[in-house]
Formats: C-alpha cells, sequence, structure tokens
C-alpha cells in the first residue's frame, strides 16, 4: 500500500530549475530519511507533497488523491516550532482537533455539548504526549518548555491529526545533542508501534519522511534513505533522486551501533554529495528491490 506517489516531478523557479523528474513512492509505516546538498530542492519537494508548491511539472499522489493545496492527509513539523504561547501543552496539542471539528457559533450556542467535545479532545491530546514523553509536562506552557519539550509538543500537534504522511523538515537542528537523540528514540517507538500494527494485519499508523543534513541520523532512525542531488548526468536541469535504498533497522531498546552504517555512509557521501563521483546512479535505486527480497517488518 502507498501512501505517498511522486511520479515525474520537475519544479522551477522561473529560469532556475531545481527538481528534474523526480520519481518515489512510500509505502505505509516507512519512515524515509530524505538528504542531499545545500540547495538541491529537498525543501522544495516537500512543499509539493505538503500541497503548499504544486510542482511545476507532474503530479504528487497523497491516499490515491491527488496534491493540490493543503489538506488533513499531510502534517509537516519544523525546525523553527510554533507553538501558542498562551496554551498549555495539552491545549496547544488539541488545537487542531477543536479547529477541526468545531466552529465558533458550535462552541458559543451548543456550549454543554462542546465542553463534552472539548474533554475529549484533551483526553486524546494526553494520549499523544504519552507517545512523545511528555505526559508530566501537559500543563506547562511553551515559555517553562526546554526547546526539546517544545519540539515534542510540535511532533504530538501533527501527530494528532493523524496525517497519512508526517513531514519533519530539519526538525532537531536546533538541538543539543543529547536532547536530539531522546527525539531520535521517540522516532524509533513510532517505527516500532508500525511493527506491531503489521503483526496485527493492522495498517501502520506513521508514514514519516524526515529531511535532514546529519547522515547519522538518517541512517539511524529510517527504514530507508532517500538521496536527492543535482551532481547527475543531467544535473543541470534540476535535481533528482540518486539513491534509495534501506537502511539498518534499530529496536528503541539497542544500543547505537554506528559500525551498522558505516560503509552506507560513505556510500551515501561518495553518490549523493560528490560531484565529481560517477553520473549515473541508477544502481543506487535499489529499495524495492531490497524491500522484496527482506520486508522491512521483519528486521526488527
Amino acid at each position: 500500500m502507498s501512501n505517498l506517489i511522486i511520479e515525474n516531478v520537475s519544479h522551477s523557479y522561473g529560469p532556475k530549475k531545481v527538481l528534474n523528474e523526480v520519481n518515489l513512492r512510500v509505502g505505509a509505516g516507512q519512515v524515509v530519511a530524505l538528504v542531499g546538498p545545500s540547495g538541491c530542492g529537498k525543501s522544495t519537494l516537500l512543499r509539493a507533497v505538503l500541497g503548499t508548491h504544486p510542482p511545476t511539472e507532474g503530479q504528487v499522489l497523497v491516499g490515491g488523491n491527488q496534491v493540490e493545496r493543503p489538506t488533513r492527509d499531510v502534517g509537516i513539523v519544523y525546525q523553527h516550532y510554533s507553538l501558542y504561547e498562551f496554551l498549555t501543552a495539552r491545549q496547544n496539542v488539541a488545537f487542531g482537533l477543536l479547529l477541526d471539528q468545531t466552529s465558533t457559533p458550535y462552541r458559543v450556542f451548543q456550549y454543554f455539548s462542546w465542553r463534552k467535545l472539548r474533554k475529549q479532545h484533551l483526553e486524546q491530546a494526553d494520549e499523544f504526549l504519552k507517545k512523545v514523553g511528555l505526559h508530566a509536562a501537559r500543563d506547562l506552557y511553551p515559555s517553562e518548555m526546554s526547546g526539546g519539550m517544545r519540539q515534542r509538543v510540535a511532533i504530538a500537534q501533527a501527530l494528532i491529526m493523524e496525517p497519512r504522511i508526517l513531514l519533519l523538515d530539519e526538525p532537531f537542528g536546533a538541538l543539543d545533542e543529547a536532547t536530539r537523540e531522546e527525539l531520535q528514540l521517540m522516532l524509533l517507538k513510532l517505527y516500532a508501534e508500525n511493527v506491531r500494527a503489521r503483526e496485527e494485519d493492522r495498517v501502520p499508523p506513521y508514514t514519516v519522511i524526515i529531511v535532514t543534513h546529519e547522515l547519522n541520523e538518517a541512517l539511524f532512525v529510517s527504514d530507508r534513505v532517500v538521496g536527492l542531488s543535482q551532481y547527475h548526468n543531467d544535473g543541470a536541469n534540476g535535481a533528482t533522486i540518486v539513491y534509495d535504498r534501506a537502511a539498518p533497522i534499530f529496536a528503541p531498546d539497542q544500543p547505537k551501533d554506528v559500525t551498522r552504517f558505516v560503509e552506507q555512509k560513505e556510500e551515501l557521501i561518495s553518490c549523493v554529495f560528490s560531484p565529481s563521483f560517477q553520473k549515473d546512479h541508477r544502481k543506487f535505486i535499489t529499495f524495492w528491490a531490497q524491500h522484496e527480497k527482506q520486508p522491512v517488518e521483519t528486521k526488527v
């Protein structure tokens, strides 16, 4: 089952060509790390998936529907998160449900029904704060939280809307190393929930695309690494996908053993980031062939 299909997507800003016939298919429950050189169009591709900047050519499909504008099907968390300073953590997380499921007249003229629904929203917010390890801080205001705590709230805020695709755009870039590792473990726990869902013949709940410039992080938190690069044989017309391979899978309780991906990291550096590497990278687009031989869910 594919949650996301990107078909022949190209994008230009005036005469500047940024994306060049990008094709990508992401299955339900996959955690995909998107990496690439600065200026290769990673954010442009994310905005095409989000629906704020439809591509010049090609199409993006989420859940079988063409993306032409922002919808609930795609959520996003940016590096510079935005929370309402006058709301607590749980109120911030529940705020999207308020906007989606109620209106001002409803809250005014059906006050008692609204109070009952509001209680449900806050209970749902508590559940998602548990997922990101912040239930004990649910009554804190943003000014009382650390940067890592605020980023967890922003992720819970996106997850509660149950998007088909969750986009994380350099979400941990501004955090210290210890906090960053805590949030990486949080992603591994979400992936573990996907594994359990598959084992129970349920649709995995979390499909994630994370943009990161940190290759160790990309290989640690994902089950698949995609490289977008302008360094290919038609790079004058924009960046395209030059790398797509399975990543080693880590369970949340496993130590972070970087030796498991040293060789793949070197391969990524050469293939995606080196202007002088071979120009035809098609041999590095092998994820679905690997996936058929060794299903992702059996690797944890």
